[in-house]
């Protein structure tokens, strides 16, 4: 079994609020979910406005299927998400 852990952070310039960075949050994570089949949850930064730290889990049996997916979940989110930007990623197997 493959644990496959990736941890974004995130930047939201045109979050004014604590409110409008968690309507971003919640919309990037249900899609996520829907998406690709994953766990996801804000994990860090949760009272700073304009910064947030999102974590990513799959579990597999194959730890190349874990790799890839989470590598689609960043291409998706760099491509698709024009709402806050990718500044940082980093991809773990357990």
């Amino acid at each position: 079994m493959v644990i496959g852990i990736c941890t974004l952070e995130l930047s939201i310039p045109s979050a004014n609020s604590l409110k409008d960075k968690r309507g971003v949050i919640k919309s990037v994570v249900a899609r996520l979910q829907n998406q690709f089949n994953v766990s996801v949850a804000e994990v860090d930064q949760l009272d700073s406005w304009r910064t947030a730290t999102v974590a990513v889990v799959t579990v597999s049996s194959d730890r190349d299927y874990a790799h890839g997916l989470l590598t689609r979940v960043v291409l998706w989110l760099e491509r698709n998400r024009l709402d806050c930007d990718l500044v940082d990623y980093e991809i773990e197997l357990i």
